[in-house]
């Protein structure tokens, strides 16, 4: 079984996680209404990504027979400034979830939680990939704001690769 100080906070991560599907949600939701729809489709299926992390987190701990306290989450801002908010925001977001991800693989080190720590290993690759993607998509939106059909083309172009990760932990409730 994983230490309990992994565990506990864990479950506060799988909060973290259903939270930044929700604001992924929000801001597809924005781009769509800005009849955006490369960014909303983006923005879409980044929040099925967040769900399904927090559904991996959830199947780890069925797995090591834990328990699992789903939490749950602050309302999502929707109200957004201009078309680069949003953008800006999930950069914000993916760089805090960075610092969450690191301080879940310091405690399983810390706890010697070996078992733990090899699984946070594939988020913590997971967030570097991510910071670098709403970073640059940030920087496409910030000189692009005034040209919305250069920022679609680049997300259609860069951004919406499909296909799943063979590493990834299992999600649960898919098999």
């Amino acid at each position: 079984m994983p230490a309990e100080r992994f565990v506990e906070q864990l479950n506060v991560q799988i909060g973290h996680e259903f939270s930044a599907h929700q604001q992924y949600i929000a801001c597809a939701v924005y781009y769509d209404g800005l009849t955006m729809p490369q960014m909303a489709r983006f923005f879409y299926a980044q929040a099925l990504e967040e769900r399904g992390h927090a559904m991996m987190m959830v199947q780890y701990l069925i797995d090591q027979s834990a328990p699992v306290r789903i939490p749950s989450v602050d309302q999502p801002i929707t109200d957004f400034a201009d078309i680069v908010a949003p953008a800006e925001l999930a950069l914000e977001q993916e760089k805090r979830v960075t610092g969450q991800i690191n301080e879940l693989t310091k405690i399983a080190r810390e706890e010697n939680d070996f078992a733990s720590d090899q699984f946070m290993q594939w988020f913590v690759k997971e967030q570097v990939e991510e910071v670098a993607t709403m970073g640059d998509l940030v920087a496409v939106v910030n000189r692009s704001r005034s040209n919305v059909e250069s920022i679609e083309d680049y997300v259609q172009r860069e951004q919406l690769r499909g296909g799943t990760d063979p590493t990834a932990p299992p999600v649960a409730g898919q098999g």
